[in-house]
């Protein structure tokens, strides 16, 4: 299953959470997802502290673990996502 994250960073923690977030590497951020999350993409928007990431998992815990990882420097919201080929099913599946 696919899913949208969104998040903005606390006003007053913004260069902390840019500071440990670039000090990790690849490897230490998969270390940080966990193995039941495959991150598809991911979006910053550095001015704004924003950003937005996809991501697939089948695993609602592992989900809330890993956002559990930056609550104390961010805000966020995860919300299940379709692509265009799984909507099109969907509506293909309505009667």
């Amino acid at each position: 299953m696919k899913f949208l994250l969104t998040w903005r960073l606390h006003q007053d923690k913004r260069l902390e959470a840019l500071k440990g977030f670039s000090a990790m590497s690849a490897a230490d951020d998969a270390a940080d997802m966990g193995d039941k999350i495959k991150l598809i993409g991911r979006w910053h928007d550095v001015s704004a502290g924003t950003g937005v990431a996809i991501f697939e998992s089948d695993d609602a815990a592992a989900i809330a673990n890993w956002a559990l990882n930056w609550i104390p420097f961010l805000d966020s919201v995860v919300s299940p996502v379709l692509d265009d080929e799984e909507v099109r099913a969907v509506g293909r599946a309505r009667k």
